[in-house]
C-alpha cells in the first residue's frame, strides 16, 4: 500500500543568517525529497531572513525536518499541514 502524504508549508525565521543559514541549507538539502518549492526573503533592515518551504510528505518526515531545523541556534520553525492525505509520494 502506498504511503499517505500531506501537503503543507514550513515557515523558518533565521535571526542570524550569517551563522545559521549554512546549517539551514544543509538540513533542507538532506530533506530535498520532501520539498516542492521554497521562497526566501532576507529582511536586511532587521538582520533576519524568512523562508517558506512547501512540502509533501508524511507527518513523521515533516516532523524530522522541522525538528532538525528547530535544533539550530537562532532558528524558529513552524509547520502547517493539510488535514487531507494523498496517496503516494511527491507529486510528479
Amino acid at each position: 500500500m502506498p504511503a499517505q502524504t500531506r501537503i503543507g508549508v514550513v515557515a523558518i525565521v533565521i535571526e542570524d543568517r550569517h551563522q545559521a543559514a549554512p546549517q539551514v541549507n544543509a538540513v533542507l538539502s538532506r530533506h530535498e525529497g520532501l520539498i516542492i518549492g521554497r521562497m526566501g526573503i532576507p529582511y536586511r533592515a532587521r538582520g533576519i531572513s524568512a523562508i517558506a518551504v512547501v512540502v509533501e510528505g508524511s507527518p513523521d518526515a515533516v516532523g524530522a525536518l522541522t525538528g532538525q531545523l528547530g535544533g539550530i541556534a537562532g532558528v524558529t520553525v513552524k509547520a502547517a499541514l493539510t488535514p487531507a492525505t494523498f496517496e503516494g509520494g511527491v507529486l510528479p
